[in-house]
């Protein structure tokens, strides 16, 4: 009897030795850390430098001139001579339209001439008096005029150096005067028509430089610079008009192309945050960086931004130079927490 119930006994103490534990094991596995524990985060300090004011517009390529090739008259087209997509030459003959009307006024002017020297060597010896010789002469001028405006309008040649980008008509055509014949378009230089906010009208200048992308070439930069300035301001857009030149030594640049300028009005000196250090505040349109202070508590600092270029945000107010701020860990930290910290490099 005592055998069993000393049984019984050891049994009991050795059930409630193993809940004890088993109840210390759980507990040690679910408890929370510290609060008071130093969070690991990553930080930098808050740097000076010179910050572009840079603004980018959106606009597209034009041709630096665009020309219109066209007979003064109606008349059947003989000679087509280029098509879309040529190169031509400043004078180059591009077309010539029936000659009957330009070969009768060619013979009339041989005639002409002929005549006035004939009068010439009357007048010299007598023969007629001078008012007489001054109105054949005056006539003689008025048909080579004609004649001239006739070989003009009959063989057409390019007015400028450029790529033919339309022709409207086929040889043996009747022009009609409805289209032109050719459209030639000057693509070096080309130029491009940026509207821009009038609070920057004093900061853009006659040959400052600015850079050009096209979508449909992409990777290429191309240097321009800001060719003329309109004096008036648009009343709905509040903007003004810079025209820049480009010049398109390599004519990759072609009209109606896509394009952004970018426009530098001037170089800042600013304070500058990696972009991964400012935080927008849930609910508002507030931006905050997080501060490690010298005893490795942090501080919420609420900010105003500048410019965002590679990376960087520029901060206008809100932070001091030398500042050492959290670039990473953020969401584990709140107002007034311990932080030990690295540098981006050492993490």
């Amino acid at each position: 009897m005592k055998k069993t119930a000393l049984f019984a006994a050891a049994t009991v103490i050795a059930i409630l030795a193993v809940s004890c534990k088993s109840g210390s094991t759980k507990s040690g596995a679910a408890g929370p850390a510290s609060e008071d524990a130093p969070v690991n985060v990553v930080a930098t300090t808050v740097t000076v430098k010179d910050v572009p004011q840079e603004e980018v517009y959106s606009t597209t390529v034009q041709a630096w001139a665009v020309n219109n090739i066209v007979p003064q008259a109606a008349g059947r087209i003989k000679v087509i001579n280029v098509e879309v997509g040529d190169f031509v030459r400043e004078g180059q003959i591009l077309a010539e339209m029936d000659a009957v009307s330009l070969e009768q006024s060619r013979l009339r002017l041989v005639n002409d001439s002929t005549e006035l020297g004939r009068l010439k060597a009357l007048k010299d010896e007598g023969g007629i008096s001078q008012s007489d010789y001054e109105a054949a002469e005056l006539s003689y001028k008025v048909n080579k005029k004609n004649y001239e405006n006739l070989l003009e309008n009959t063989i057409l040649r390019s007015p400028l150096s450029g790529v033919v980008t339309a022709r409207n008509y086929d040889k043996g055509d009747f022009y009609s005067m409805s289209q032109p014949i050719y459209v030639v378009q000057q693509i070096t230089p080309v130029k491009l028509l940026a509207g821009i906010s009038e609070a920057d009208y004093t900061r853009v200048h006659r040959g400052d430089k600015v850079y050009i992308t096209a979508d449909a070439l992409p990777g290429r930069e191309f240097e321009g610079k800001v060719s003329r300035i309109y004096p008036t301001i648009d009343p709905a857009s509040h903007t003004f008009t810079a025209e820049i030149t480009v010049p398109n030594s390599d004519r990759v640049l072609r009209p109606g192309m896509y394009a952004r300028v970018k426009i530098t009005f001037e170089l800042r000196r600013s304070m500058v945050v990696p972009d991964g250090a400012v935080v927008k505040q849930q609910g508002s349109g507030v931006r905050s960086v997080y501060v490690i202070d010298s005893d490795n508590t942090v501080s919420i600092c609420d900010v105003t931004l500048g410019r965002h270029t590679e990376g960087e945000y520029e901060i206008l107010s809100g932070l001091e130079e030398g500042q050492t701020i959290i670039v990473k860990g953020q969401s584990m930290v709140r107002n007034g927490s311990k932080v030990t910290f690295q540098s981006p490099a050492e993490k």
